[in-house]
């Protein structure tokens, strides 16, 4: 086996090899990997593969971040800080001397107090048979284990414990746990999978590229179909264009949501901090606060069984 070493400070750098080397430090987490590439593969296309990484400027990086100028602020915040962890690691390589990122800013994030959907809601949206299959699959199964989206699609189909309706997901950090889904979720996925034994659970669209800087992993493409995983951006495109329908404000909601509903709705039915932290795998209670104070559902609950009048005009 030979030893390939990197680049030295002495001689450029080539912006795919340092794109290169940067995401490999993040092989065992696959979701920080997938939204750095996204990131960093944009960069790719305004600057050039072959450009030394000292020639990066506060132009290029601009450039690059157009493509989310009009998106929400935690979607330019995550990008922003994709390229802003790139910097600094070639600064560390002493690949780059100048910061190309400071001339841009974070933006200020309006936090909705009450992120949880609607129960009603969100049973409308599952049954809505406009959406495919794939998509119903993971809606309920994100809301029913309370998991992370990278947890769940980052599933492979041996993983899947059908008689116990369980799973084993890698979580942050690289350990292992289980998550545990409900009847509708049982009832769906086998006829999802179609008698798969192995590959993805969830698959994209198309058949994965055979060759080129795009071709998956191995690991990340059904050998039944040749079809590659389907990818958080893509996931949450899908269920932000379908839930608008259901959304009274038209804005649609975010796959984070699914989780945050799933444990605030465990919550309101009266599961305690402890129960939630099982659930949710949370590593501090405390962080679970948000969780356990009840929001709008339990506010118009509270509201309607307080309404003297109504009650008197329903007699």
């Amino acid at each position: 086996m030979s030893a390939v070493p990197l680049p030295t400070a002495h001689r450029p750098v080539a912006l795919v090899v340092a794109v290169d080397a940067f995401l490999d430090r993040f092989r065992d987490d696959p979701g920080t990997r997938a939204t750095y590439t996204e990131t960093l593969r944009r960069l790719r296309e305004t600057a050039g593969d072959q450009l030394p990484v000292a020639a990066l400027t506060p132009e290029l990086y601009e450039q690059t971040m157009t493509r989310w100028a009009e998106r929400a602020a935690n979607t330019w915040n995550k990008h922003l800080s994709a390229l802003t962890s790139f910097t600094v690691y070639c600064r560390r390589q002493e690949w780059l001397t100048t910061d190309p990122g400071r001339r841009l800013e974070r933006r200020k994030v309006t936090r909705t107090r009450d992120k949880a959907i609607p129960r009603t809601r969100l049973e409308r949206l599952f049954t809505d048979d406009r959406n495919p299959l794939r998509e119903r699959v993971l809606w309920r199964m994100l809301y029913e284990t309370c998991a992370r989206t990278e947890e769940i699609l980052s599933l492979n189909v041996p993983d899947l414990d059908m008689e116990f309706r369980r799973a084993l997901v890698t979580e942050k950090g690289g350990d292992r746990a289980y998550v545990h889904w409900e009847t509708p979720t049982a009832r769906l996925l086998p006829r999802l999978l179609a008698g798969r034994t192995t590959g993805p659970v969830f698959l994209a669209d198309r058949r994965a590229p055979a060759a080129g800087r795009r071709t998956p992993a191995l690991g990340d493409i059904c050998p039944d179909t040749g079809r590659g995983r389907l990818s958080y951006p893509r996931a949450e495109y899908l269920f932000k264009q379908a839930s608008k329908l259901h959304d009274p404000h038209g804005a649609g909601y975010t796959l984070h949501q699914l989780r945050h509903s799933g444990l605030t709705h465990l919550a309101a039915k009266g599961r305690t901090a402890a129960e939630l932290q099982a659930k949710s795998r949370h590593l501090h209670l405390a962080t679970l606060g948000i969780y356990v104070r009840l929001g709008e559902e339990t506010s118009a609950r509270i509201t309607a069984e307080n309404d003297e009048h109504h009650r008197r005009h329903r007699h």
